[in-house]
């Protein structure tokens, strides 16, 4: 039996808490930092709703968890079931960008922290998706001794990419997007009988909804707010070719995996950041046919989960 555990654990911004969920079997043997895992998610959408949601009655945490692994995964300021700031209840233009990825690297730091305590081990793997790679990059690259290993899905690398000569300034503290969008978003350059391929119109709506509906106010304004700190941060790199994180500071073995029609974190993206962990003592890059930036939720997720569990137990 899975047992489920939601600790609300406090923000990097003071007076606020975030969800650290913790999926585990009832009657674990002995933690070890080896079958210890701490998923991180992207710049729109909450953990809980990608990690921990259950397609045809199971999610990648529950199926982590019957795998003997200790899951955790962690809902950043502003996400998921996490707090939103006050910030988020005013026009977005009134504040600059909200949980930007310097911030997101000290909730993923006290979320780290708590696990090492409350399990009595040295370190724990990462699963970084999406923003979530530069995230839990960042962190290895800072905390190297607390980490065992370190997944990338999806990784956030725009090296090489032209500057759009657009102003940041224009941004606010957060975005929003509705049940629409999100549709457009996930069949970005595909026809309807490509996206029908990898999950049906159904599946996606029924996952679109769900996830819109965690804002606290969607029943009252029908759209999700997101922070809108990825974006600056992504902006500030691109228009500078600045790196967002140093990868040769990353010392774990590295698991790269993206789907080969990912149009938002490609697989030429991912080449490239392979070929800057320069001091990894083991990596490795991974291709899924037939799957998009959201590979996590459509039919061929069962190869990406086979090859995160078999990389991380190897």
């Amino acid at each position: 039996m899975i047992v489920t555990t939601d600790h609300r654990i406090p923000s990097a911004l003071d007076g606020y808490e975030v969800l650290l969920r913790n999926k585990r079997l009832e009657n674990p043997q002995s933690g070890s930092a080896s079958k210890t895992a701490l998923f991180v998610h992207g710049a729109t959408y909450g953990a809980t709703d990608t990690f921990d949601y259950a397609i045809d009655g199971q999610s990648w945490m529950d199926l982590m968890a019957e795998q003997g692994f200790d899951a955790w995964c962690l809902d950043l300021l502003g996400y998921g079931q996490s707090d939103r700031p006050n910030e988020m209840d005013q026009a977005p233009t009134n504040h600059p960008p909200l949980v930007d990825t310097a911030h997101a690297v000290l909730e993923v730091e006290n979320a780290v922290s708590h696990i090492l305590h409350s399990r009595h081990i040295q370190s724990v793997n990462l699963i970084g998706y999406s923003w979530g790679t530069a995230i839990c990059a960042s962190y290895t690259g800072q905390h190297p001794d607390n980490i065992d290993r370190l997944v990338l899905s999806g990784a956030l690398w725009i090296e090489g990419l032209e500057p759009t000569g657009k102003p940041a300034n224009a941004l606010g503290a957060y975005r929003t997007v509705d049940v629409e969008n999100m549709m457009r978003r996930w069949a970005t350059g595909l026809d309807a009988r490509e996206i029908d391929d990898m999950i049906s119109e159904q599946a996606r709506r029924r996952w679109c909804q769900h996830t819109a509906s965690c804002d606290p106010r969607f029943d009252e304004t029908g759209v999700l707010r997101a922070p809108t700190g990825v974006m600056k941060d992504y902006s500030q790199c691109r228009e500078t070719g600045a790196d967002w994180y140093d990868p040769s500071l990353i010392r774990s073995p590295v698991l790269i995996i993206v789907g080969d029609r990912d149009v938002e974190t490609t697989p030429a993206q991912g080449q490239r950041l392979f070929e800057r962990l320069t001091h990894a003592p083991s990596k490795e890059i991974t291709v899924i046919g037939q799957g998009t930036h959201s590979l996590l939720l459509e039919k061929h997720r069962h190869q990406l989960h086979a090859r995160v569990s078999h990389f991380l137990q190897d």
